[in-house]
């Protein structure tokens, strides 16, 4: 069986358009795309309504998850670095998992054939 790896991409919700072009620029025509909340650290940020403080420790995050076996997980990785990294603290983590086997559930298809 061919290697299958999973690369989630957690980032700012702005970058994810040029980000899915990116990709789809190197091959990846299939992706997941979740909005997210969450907090590493940039802790937070202070807002205020109506004159009170108020404090928002979840930030909104997108969360692009691609499953590759023919794109080399490194391309992916690079491309997704050189569009989301701006070098400021929110710019994102990207982790990267093997995938044990994938099962197509309209035809039963599996491994690198389901993809």
């Amino acid at each position: 069986m061919d290697k299958i790896t999973k690369v989630d991409i957690i980032t700012r919700p702005n970058k994810i358009e040029e980000l899915k072009a990116a990709l789809n620029g190197i091959g990846i025509a299939g992706m997941t795309f979740t909005n997210v909340l969450g907090c590493g650290l940039q802790k937070g940020k202070t807002e205020y309504y109506r004159g009170n403080e108020y404090s928002i420790d979840l930030l909104p995050k997108a969360r692009i998850e691609v499953v590759v076996s023919e794109v080399p997980v490194d391309l992916v990785v690079s491309t997704a670095l050189e569009i989301l990294r701006t070098g400021e603290i929110g710019d994102g983590k990207i982790f990267i998992y093997p995938v044990e086997n994938v099962i197509k559930v309209r035809t039963g298809e599996e491994g690198v054939k389901a993809l």
